[in-house]
Protein backbone atom coordinates (compact mmCIF):
# COMPACT_ATOMS: atom_id res chain seq x y z
CA UNK A 1 0.00 0.00 0.00
CA UNK A 2 1.24 3.50 -0.80
CA UNK A 3 2.99 5.08 2.22
CA UNK A 4 1.09 8.33 1.77
CA UNK A 5 -2.21 6.44 1.81
CA UNK A 6 -1.21 4.71 5.03
CA UNK A 7 -0.34 8.04 6.64
CA UNK A 8 -3.62 9.49 5.45
CA UNK A 9 -5.60 6.58 6.92
CA UNK A 10 -3.74 6.91 10.21
CA UNK A 11 -4.46 10.62 10.29
CA UNK A 12 -8.15 9.99 9.54
CA UNK A 13 -8.37 7.33 12.24
CA UNK A 14 -6.68 9.68 14.72
CA UNK A 15 -9.15 12.43 13.84
CA UNK A 16 -12.12 10.08 14.21
CA UNK A 17 -10.81 8.82 17.57
CA UNK A 18 -10.17 12.38 18.80
CA UNK A 19 -13.65 13.56 17.81
CA UNK A 20 -15.27 10.47 19.34
CA UNK A 21 -13.28 10.79 22.58
CA UNK A 22 -13.99 14.52 22.88
CA UNK A 23 -17.70 13.92 22.37
CA UNK A 24 -17.66 11.02 24.85
CA UNK A 25 -15.77 13.13 27.38
CA UNK A 26 -18.12 16.09 27.02
CA UNK A 27 -21.15 13.86 27.51
CA UNK A 28 -19.67 11.99 30.46
CA UNK A 29 -17.34 14.39 32.25
CA UNK A 30 -19.92 14.90 35.00
CA UNK A 31 -20.76 11.18 35.15
CA UNK A 32 -17.29 9.78 35.70
CA UNK A 33 -18.31 8.70 39.19
CA UNK A 34 -21.47 6.84 39.95
CA UNK A 35 -22.51 4.90 43.03
CA UNK A 36 -25.81 3.72 41.62
CA UNK A 37 -27.90 1.77 44.13
CA UNK A 38 -25.55 2.67 46.99
CA UNK A 39 -27.13 3.23 50.37
CA UNK A 40 -27.14 6.78 51.75
CA UNK A 41 -26.75 7.84 55.38
CA UNK A 42 -26.87 11.39 56.73
CA UNK A 43 -25.48 11.77 60.26
CA UNK A 44 -26.39 15.01 62.02
CA UNK A 45 -24.36 16.20 65.01
CA UNK A 46 -26.81 18.82 66.23
CA UNK A 47 -25.35 22.16 67.41
CA UNK A 48 -21.70 21.24 66.83
CA UNK A 49 -19.54 24.29 66.18
CA UNK A 50 -16.83 23.55 63.57
CA UNK A 51 -14.13 25.29 65.59
CA UNK A 52 -14.52 22.65 68.35
CA UNK A 53 -13.75 19.79 65.93
CA UNK A 54 -10.23 18.42 65.65
CA UNK A 55 -10.13 18.10 61.89
CA UNK A 56 -11.12 21.78 61.67
CA UNK A 57 -8.09 22.76 63.72
CA UNK A 58 -9.29 22.47 67.31
CA UNK A 59 -6.24 21.64 69.48
CA UNK A 60 -8.22 19.62 72.06
CA UNK A 61 -8.87 15.98 71.15
CA UNK A 62 -12.68 16.13 71.16
CA UNK A 63 -13.41 14.19 67.95
CA UNK A 64 -10.90 11.36 67.30
CA UNK A 65 -13.46 9.17 65.53
CA UNK A 66 -14.84 11.90 63.31
CA UNK A 67 -11.28 13.03 62.55
CA UNK A 68 -10.37 9.50 61.49
CA UNK A 69 -13.49 9.23 59.36
CA UNK A 70 -12.74 12.60 57.74
CA UNK A 71 -9.17 11.56 56.94
CA UNK A 72 -10.55 8.93 54.56
CA UNK A 73 -13.34 11.14 53.22
CA UNK A 74 -13.71 14.62 51.72
CA UNK A 75 -13.72 17.42 54.28
CA UNK A 76 -15.39 20.70 53.36
CA UNK A 77 -13.50 23.43 55.20
CA UNK A 78 -15.98 26.20 54.46
CA UNK A 79 -19.56 24.95 54.64
CA UNK A 80 -22.30 27.42 55.60
CA UNK A 81 -25.69 26.58 57.07
CA UNK A 82 -28.80 28.31 55.69
CA UNK A 83 -29.94 29.02 59.26
CA UNK A 84 -28.37 29.14 62.75
CA UNK A 85 -30.81 26.81 64.49
CA UNK A 86 -32.52 23.47 64.14
CA UNK A 87 -36.16 23.92 63.10
CA UNK A 88 -35.61 25.61 59.72
CA UNK A 89 -32.32 23.87 58.90
CA UNK A 90 -33.32 20.22 58.60
CA UNK A 91 -36.27 21.13 56.39
CA UNK A 92 -33.72 23.00 54.25
CA UNK A 93 -31.52 19.90 54.11
CA UNK A 94 -34.45 17.77 53.00
CA UNK A 95 -35.73 20.22 50.34
CA UNK A 96 -32.60 22.18 49.31
CA UNK A 97 -34.68 25.31 49.85
CA UNK A 98 -33.92 28.38 51.95
CA UNK A 99 -36.13 28.77 55.04
CA UNK A 100 -37.95 31.76 53.51
CA UNK A 101 -39.03 29.46 50.68
CA UNK A 102 -40.17 26.40 52.62
CA UNK A 103 -41.56 28.71 55.37
CA UNK A 104 -40.92 26.43 58.35
CA UNK A 105 -39.03 29.22 60.10
CA UNK A 106 -40.30 28.65 63.65
CA UNK A 107 -41.87 25.83 65.61
CA UNK A 108 -45.29 27.45 65.28
CA UNK A 109 -46.71 29.14 62.21
CA UNK A 110 -49.30 30.76 64.50
CA UNK A 111 -48.56 31.40 68.16
CA UNK A 112 -51.28 33.42 69.85
CA UNK A 113 -52.36 31.30 72.84
CA UNK A 114 -54.76 29.69 73.14
CA UNK A 115 -54.55 29.56 69.31
CA UNK A 116 -51.39 27.76 68.21
CA UNK A 117 -50.60 26.01 64.92
CA UNK A 118 -47.46 23.91 64.56
CA UNK A 119 -45.47 24.84 61.46
CA UNK A 120 -45.55 22.00 58.94
CA UNK A 121 -43.94 21.84 55.50
CA UNK A 122 -46.88 20.13 53.84
CA UNK A 123 -49.28 22.81 55.04
CA UNK A 124 -47.03 25.82 54.44
CA UNK A 125 -45.45 24.78 51.13
CA UNK A 126 -47.49 21.89 49.75
CA UNK A 127 -45.60 21.80 46.43
CA UNK A 128 -42.23 21.07 48.07
CA UNK A 129 -40.78 17.62 47.41
CA UNK A 130 -38.45 16.06 49.98
CA UNK A 131 -35.26 14.07 49.62
CA UNK A 132 -36.85 11.07 51.33
CA UNK A 133 -39.81 11.14 48.95
CA UNK A 134 -37.52 11.02 45.93
CA UNK A 135 -35.38 8.26 47.43
CA UNK A 136 -38.51 6.24 48.16
CA UNK A 137 -39.73 6.73 44.58
CA UNK A 138 -36.42 5.25 43.44
CA UNK A 139 -36.78 2.06 45.42
CA UNK A 140 -35.10 3.01 48.69
CA UNK A 141 -36.36 2.06 52.12
CA UNK A 142 -36.31 5.32 54.05
CA UNK A 143 -35.67 5.42 57.81
CA UNK A 144 -34.91 8.16 60.33
CA UNK A 145 -33.84 8.01 63.98
CA UNK A 146 -33.72 11.38 65.71
CA UNK A 147 -33.46 13.16 69.05
CA UNK A 148 -36.95 14.70 68.71
CA UNK A 149 -37.43 18.44 69.54
CA UNK A 150 -36.54 20.56 66.49
CA UNK A 151 -35.87 17.49 64.33
CA UNK A 152 -39.22 15.89 65.02
CA UNK A 153 -41.39 14.59 62.23
CA UNK A 154 -44.42 16.80 62.85
CA UNK A 155 -42.62 19.80 61.29
CA UNK A 156 -42.41 17.87 58.02
CA UNK A 157 -39.05 16.18 58.50
CA UNK A 158 -40.73 12.76 58.36
CA UNK A 159 -42.30 13.31 54.92
CA UNK A 160 -41.25 10.43 52.66
CA UNK A 161 -39.86 8.23 55.45
CA UNK A 162 -41.15 4.69 55.93
CA UNK A 163 -39.94 4.85 59.54
CA UNK A 164 -39.24 8.06 61.44
CA UNK A 165 -38.59 7.74 65.18
CA UNK A 166 -38.48 10.89 67.27
CA UNK A 167 -39.52 9.69 70.70
CA UNK A 168 -39.17 9.95 73.64
CA UNK A 169 -40.03 13.63 73.68
CA UNK A 170 -37.20 15.97 74.50
CA UNK A 171 -33.57 16.53 73.55
CA UNK A 172 -32.15 13.07 73.00
CA UNK A 173 -28.70 12.10 71.80
CA UNK A 174 -26.96 9.44 69.73
CA UNK A 175 -27.24 7.26 72.83
CA UNK A 176 -30.94 6.95 71.89
CA UNK A 177 -30.89 7.11 68.08
CA UNK A 178 -27.79 5.11 67.14
CA UNK A 179 -28.78 1.85 68.93
CA UNK A 180 -32.11 1.99 67.07
CA UNK A 181 -30.29 2.55 63.79
CA UNK A 182 -27.89 -0.34 64.43
CA UNK A 183 -30.75 -2.70 65.31
CA UNK A 184 -32.52 -1.74 62.10
CA UNK A 185 -29.36 -2.30 60.02
CA UNK A 186 -28.76 -5.74 61.48
CA UNK A 187 -32.23 -6.82 60.37
CA UNK A 188 -32.33 -4.98 57.04
CA UNK A 189 -28.77 -4.85 55.71
CA UNK A 190 -29.80 -6.48 52.43
CA UNK A 191 -32.15 -3.60 51.61
CA UNK A 192 -31.24 -0.50 49.63
CA UNK A 193 -31.82 2.26 52.16
CA UNK A 194 -31.67 5.97 52.92
CA UNK A 195 -31.09 6.68 56.61
CA UNK A 196 -31.10 9.88 58.66
CA UNK A 197 -29.47 9.72 62.11
CA UNK A 198 -29.61 12.68 64.44
CA UNK A 199 -28.42 13.38 67.97
CA UNK A 200 -28.67 16.34 70.33
CA UNK A 201 -25.55 15.32 72.27
CA UNK A 202 -23.81 18.69 71.66
CA UNK A 203 -26.92 20.78 72.30
CA UNK A 204 -27.29 22.99 75.35
CA UNK A 205 -30.47 21.19 76.39
CA UNK A 206 -29.08 17.67 76.09
CA UNK A 207 -28.67 16.35 79.62
CA UNK A 208 -25.03 15.38 80.17
CA UNK A 209 -25.92 12.71 82.70
CA UNK A 210 -22.36 12.00 83.85
CA UNK A 211 -20.37 15.23 83.64
CA UNK A 212 -16.83 13.98 84.31
CA UNK A 213 -15.20 17.42 83.78
CA UNK A 214 -12.39 15.72 81.85
CA UNK A 215 -11.84 18.85 79.76
CA UNK A 216 -11.94 21.24 82.73
CA UNK A 217 -8.16 21.64 83.01
CA UNK A 218 -8.12 24.21 85.84
CA UNK A 219 -9.58 24.70 89.31
CA UNK A 220 -12.96 26.21 88.51
CA UNK A 221 -14.53 27.95 91.51
CA UNK A 222 -17.28 29.84 89.71
CA UNK A 223 -21.03 29.80 90.15
CA UNK A 224 -21.98 27.18 87.54
CA UNK A 225 -22.36 23.41 87.73
CA UNK A 226 -23.05 22.73 84.05
CA UNK A 227 -26.78 21.98 84.15
CA UNK A 228 -29.35 22.39 81.40
CA UNK A 229 -31.30 24.74 83.68
CA UNK A 230 -28.29 27.06 83.96
CA UNK A 231 -27.73 26.95 80.22
CA UNK A 232 -31.38 27.79 79.57
CA UNK A 233 -31.23 30.72 81.97
CA UNK A 234 -28.15 32.12 80.19
CA UNK A 235 -29.83 31.64 76.80
CA UNK A 236 -32.91 33.58 77.84
CA UNK A 237 -30.88 36.28 79.58
CA UNK A 238 -28.91 36.84 76.39
CA UNK A 239 -32.05 37.13 74.31
CA UNK A 240 -33.63 39.57 76.75
CA UNK A 241 -30.60 41.78 77.33
CA UNK A 242 -28.39 41.24 74.30
CA UNK A 243 -25.54 40.15 76.56
CA UNK A 244 -24.77 37.90 79.52
CA UNK A 245 -22.14 38.59 82.16
CA UNK A 246 -19.56 35.81 82.38
CA UNK A 247 -16.00 35.71 83.64
CA UNK A 248 -13.13 34.27 81.60
CA UNK A 249 -13.22 31.17 83.82
CA UNK A 250 -16.98 30.82 83.36
CA UNK A 251 -16.50 30.75 79.58
CA UNK A 252 -13.68 28.20 79.89
CA UNK A 253 -15.91 26.04 82.06
CA UNK A 254 -18.83 26.12 79.61
CA UNK A 255 -16.53 25.35 76.69
CA UNK A 256 -15.15 22.35 78.59
CA UNK A 257 -18.72 21.20 79.25
CA UNK A 258 -19.43 21.55 75.50
CA UNK A 259 -16.25 19.66 74.59
CA UNK A 260 -17.29 16.75 76.78
CA UNK A 261 -20.67 16.60 75.06
CA UNK A 262 -19.00 16.58 71.65
CA UNK A 263 -16.53 13.92 72.79
CA UNK A 264 -19.36 11.66 73.98
CA UNK A 265 -21.16 12.11 70.65
CA UNK A 266 -17.95 11.29 68.79
CA UNK A 267 -17.54 8.00 70.67
CA UNK A 268 -21.09 7.00 69.74
CA UNK A 269 -20.43 7.95 66.12
CA UNK A 270 -17.31 5.76 66.16
CA UNK A 271 -19.38 2.79 67.37
CA UNK A 272 -21.82 3.34 64.52
CA UNK A 273 -19.08 3.40 61.86
CA UNK A 274 -17.62 0.20 63.32
CA UNK A 275 -21.03 -1.48 63.04
CA UNK A 276 -21.27 -0.43 59.39
CA UNK A 277 -17.92 -2.09 58.79
CA UNK A 278 -19.02 -5.28 60.59
CA UNK A 279 -22.16 -5.44 58.44
CA UNK A 280 -20.07 -4.96 55.28
CA UNK A 281 -21.94 -1.77 54.40
CA UNK A 282 -19.21 0.86 54.37
CA UNK A 283 -18.09 0.26 50.80
CA UNK A 284 -21.58 0.44 49.37
CA UNK A 285 -22.86 3.40 51.37
CA UNK A 286 -22.53 7.14 50.83
CA UNK A 287 -22.21 8.86 54.22
CA UNK A 288 -22.62 12.57 54.84
CA UNK A 289 -21.76 13.93 58.27
CA UNK A 290 -22.75 17.50 59.12
CA UNK A 291 -24.13 19.82 61.74
CA UNK A 292 -27.25 21.92 61.38
CA UNK A 293 -25.61 24.89 63.14
CA UNK A 294 -23.00 25.82 65.70
CA UNK A 295 -23.37 27.27 69.18
CA UNK A 296 -22.10 30.53 70.59
CA UNK A 297 -19.90 30.43 73.67
CA UNK A 298 -19.44 34.13 74.34
CA UNK A 299 -17.81 35.01 71.00
CA UNK A 300 -20.31 37.89 70.86
CA UNK A 301 -21.24 37.99 74.56
CA UNK A 302 -24.05 35.44 74.55
CA UNK A 303 -24.64 31.68 74.66
CA UNK A 304 -26.68 29.27 72.54
CA UNK A 305 -27.82 29.73 68.93
CA UNK A 306 -30.50 31.07 66.60
CA UNK A 307 -30.09 34.69 67.64
CA UNK A 308 -27.31 35.81 65.22
CA UNK A 309 -25.74 34.95 61.87
CA UNK A 310 -22.12 35.14 63.04
CA UNK A 311 -19.73 32.42 61.88
CA UNK A 312 -19.75 30.52 65.17
CA UNK A 313 -23.39 29.68 64.39
CA UNK A 314 -23.39 29.10 60.62
CA UNK A 315 -19.90 27.77 59.76
CA UNK A 316 -20.51 24.05 60.19
CA UNK A 317 -18.71 20.71 59.72
CA UNK A 318 -19.43 18.86 56.48
CA UNK A 319 -17.75 15.56 55.56
CA UNK A 320 -18.65 13.30 52.61
CA UNK A 321 -17.67 9.65 52.24
CA UNK A 322 -18.31 8.18 48.78
CA UNK A 323 -16.98 4.66 48.15
CA UNK A 324 -14.03 4.59 45.73
CA UNK A 325 -14.37 8.28 44.91
CA UNK A 326 -11.07 9.60 43.59
CA UNK A 327 -11.12 13.09 45.05
CA UNK A 328 -9.29 15.50 47.29
CA UNK A 329 -9.02 15.15 51.05
CA UNK A 330 -9.90 18.76 51.74
CA UNK A 331 -12.31 20.86 49.66
CA UNK A 332 -11.65 24.54 50.27
CA UNK A 333 -14.58 25.94 48.29
CA UNK A 334 -17.29 27.85 50.11
CA UNK A 335 -20.47 25.77 49.87
CA UNK A 336 -23.84 25.47 51.58
CA UNK A 337 -25.39 22.52 53.37
CA UNK A 338 -28.27 23.05 50.93
CA UNK A 339 -25.90 21.25 48.55
CA UNK A 340 -26.37 17.86 50.20
CA UNK A 341 -29.54 16.93 48.33
CA UNK A 342 -28.30 17.60 44.76
CA UNK A 343 -24.95 16.00 45.65
CA UNK A 344 -26.68 12.77 46.70
CA UNK A 345 -28.59 12.65 43.42
CA UNK A 346 -25.39 13.27 41.47
CA UNK A 347 -23.38 10.62 43.34
CA UNK A 348 -26.17 8.09 42.77
CA UNK A 349 -26.58 9.16 39.13
CA UNK A 350 -30.26 9.52 40.01
CA UNK A 351 -32.26 11.67 37.59
CA UNK A 352 -34.79 14.14 38.98
CA UNK A 353 -37.47 16.02 37.12
CA UNK A 354 -37.45 19.69 36.20
CA UNK A 355 -39.70 20.62 39.12
CA UNK A 356 -37.18 19.27 41.63
CA UNK A 357 -34.26 20.81 39.73
CA UNK A 358 -35.99 24.18 39.98
CA UNK A 359 -36.80 23.68 43.66
CA UNK A 360 -33.21 22.91 44.68
CA UNK A 361 -31.18 26.01 45.51
CA UNK A 362 -28.12 23.95 46.35
CA UNK A 363 -25.56 22.70 43.85
CA UNK A 364 -23.85 19.34 43.43
CA UNK A 365 -20.52 19.16 45.23
CA UNK A 366 -18.90 16.56 42.97
CA UNK A 367 -16.70 19.17 41.24
CA UNK A 368 -15.57 20.49 44.62
CA UNK A 369 -14.88 16.93 45.75
CA UNK A 370 -12.53 16.60 42.78
CA UNK A 371 -10.65 19.69 43.89
CA UNK A 372 -12.18 22.29 41.61
CA UNK A 373 -12.83 25.76 43.01
CA UNK A 374 -16.61 26.13 43.02
CA UNK A 375 -16.83 28.81 45.72
CA UNK A 376 -19.93 30.93 45.41
CA UNK A 377 -21.93 33.47 47.37
CA UNK A 378 -24.18 31.78 49.93
CA UNK A 379 -26.95 33.04 52.17
CA UNK A 380 -28.18 32.45 55.70
CA UNK A 381 -31.21 33.69 57.61
CA UNK A 382 -33.00 33.57 60.93
CA UNK A 383 -36.37 34.56 62.35
CA UNK A 384 -35.57 32.92 65.66
CA UNK A 385 -38.64 32.75 67.91
CA UNK A 386 -39.64 36.22 66.65
CA UNK A 387 -36.89 37.78 68.77
CA UNK A 388 -35.03 38.78 65.62
CA UNK A 389 -35.16 38.75 61.82
CA UNK A 390 -31.77 38.68 60.08
CA UNK A 391 -30.45 37.93 56.60
CA UNK A 392 -26.83 37.54 55.46
CA UNK A 393 -24.76 37.06 52.34
CA UNK A 394 -21.28 35.53 52.57
CA UNK A 395 -19.37 36.05 49.34
CA UNK A 396 -17.01 33.65 47.64
CA UNK A 397 -14.10 36.01 48.28
CA UNK A 398 -14.68 36.36 52.03
CA UNK A 399 -16.93 39.38 52.57
CA UNK A 400 -20.02 39.16 54.75
CA UNK A 401 -22.98 41.52 54.89
CA UNK A 402 -25.65 41.10 57.58
CA UNK A 403 -28.98 42.90 57.53
CA UNK A 404 -31.12 42.97 60.67
CA UNK A 405 -34.64 43.58 59.42
CA UNK A 406 -36.04 43.89 62.95
CA UNK A 407 -34.94 43.00 66.45
CA UNK A 408 -35.99 45.32 69.25
CA UNK A 409 -39.09 47.53 68.87
CA UNK A 410 -38.13 50.44 66.62
CA UNK A 411 -34.98 48.70 65.33
CA UNK A 412 -34.97 48.23 61.57
CA UNK A 413 -32.44 47.62 58.80
CA UNK A 414 -29.29 47.54 60.93
CA UNK A 415 -26.33 46.74 58.69
CA UNK A 416 -23.01 45.00 59.34
CA UNK A 417 -20.05 44.32 57.04
CA UNK A 418 -17.06 42.10 57.79
CA UNK A 419 -13.94 41.03 55.92
CA UNK A 420 -13.70 37.41 57.04
CA UNK A 421 -10.23 37.00 55.55
CA UNK A 422 -8.82 39.66 57.89
CA UNK A 423 -11.42 39.51 60.66
CA UNK A 424 -12.70 35.91 60.98
CA UNK A 425 -14.20 36.56 64.44
CA UNK A 426 -16.32 39.46 63.13
CA UNK A 427 -15.25 42.11 65.59
CA UNK A 428 -14.64 45.00 63.17
CA UNK A 429 -17.82 46.26 61.47
CA UNK A 430 -16.73 48.04 58.25
CA UNK A 431 -20.18 49.30 57.29
CA UNK A 432 -19.12 52.96 57.49
CA UNK A 433 -15.71 52.62 55.84
CA UNK A 434 -16.28 50.21 52.92
CA UNK A 435 -19.27 51.96 51.42
CA UNK A 436 -19.00 50.58 47.88
CA UNK A 437 -18.68 46.95 49.00
CA UNK A 438 -21.50 47.39 51.51
CA UNK A 439 -23.78 48.82 48.83
CA UNK A 440 -22.99 46.06 46.31
CA UNK A 441 -23.57 43.30 48.83
CA UNK A 442 -26.78 44.87 50.06
CA UNK A 443 -28.07 44.93 46.49
CA UNK A 444 -27.16 41.26 46.04
CA UNK A 445 -28.92 40.40 49.29
CA UNK A 446 -32.02 42.37 48.34
CA UNK A 447 -32.13 40.57 44.99
CA UNK A 448 -31.93 37.26 46.84
CA UNK A 449 -34.77 38.34 49.15
CA UNK A 450 -36.93 39.16 46.14
CA UNK A 451 -36.22 35.69 44.74
CA UNK A 452 -37.37 34.28 48.07
CA UNK A 453 -40.52 36.40 47.69
CA UNK A 454 -39.55 38.32 50.81
CA UNK A 455 -40.48 41.97 51.18
CA UNK A 456 -37.89 44.00 53.03
CA UNK A 457 -40.76 46.09 54.39
CA UNK A 458 -42.18 43.14 56.28
CA UNK A 459 -44.19 43.32 58.42
CA UNK A 460 -41.48 41.98 60.74
CA UNK A 461 -43.23 40.96 63.94
CA UNK A 462 -41.23 41.12 67.15
CA UNK A 463 -42.70 39.00 69.91
CA UNK A 464 -42.36 35.55 71.40
CA UNK A 465 -42.91 32.30 69.56
CA UNK A 466 -42.22 29.34 71.85
CA UNK A 467 -39.80 26.53 71.13
CA UNK A 468 -39.31 25.28 74.68
CA UNK A 469 -42.17 24.45 77.03
CA UNK A 470 -41.30 27.16 79.57
CA UNK A 471 -41.38 30.06 77.09
CA UNK A 472 -43.93 32.78 76.36
CA UNK A 473 -45.86 32.02 79.54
Amino acid sequence: MNFKIILGLLALMTLIFTVFYFDFYQNNKNKQYSCENCNVIIVAFDAMQSSHVGTYGYPINTTPNLDDFASNSILFKNAISPAPWTVPTYISWFTSMYPSEHRVVNKFSVYDPPITIVANLRNLTPTAVTLAEIMKQNGYTTVGFTGDAGARGVQGNSIGFDIYVDTPAGFNGFDSSIPLAIDWLKNNSEKKFFMFIHGYDSHGQYNLKNFTKRFVDFNYTGRFNGTIQEQAQLREEGLANGVVNLTVDDVRFWRAWYDEKINDADARFGNFINELKKEGLLNKTIIIVASDHGTEFYEHNRLDHGHTLYQELIHVPLVVWAPNFNGVKIAASQVSTLDMMPTIFDLLNMPVNETVETQMKGQSLISAMKGENVSRDVYSETDYRLFTHKRAIITADGWKFVLTLAEAPGTKNVKELYNLNLDPTEKNNLINSELRIAYELEQKLLKHLMEMKTSIEGPWIIGCSAVYADQCT
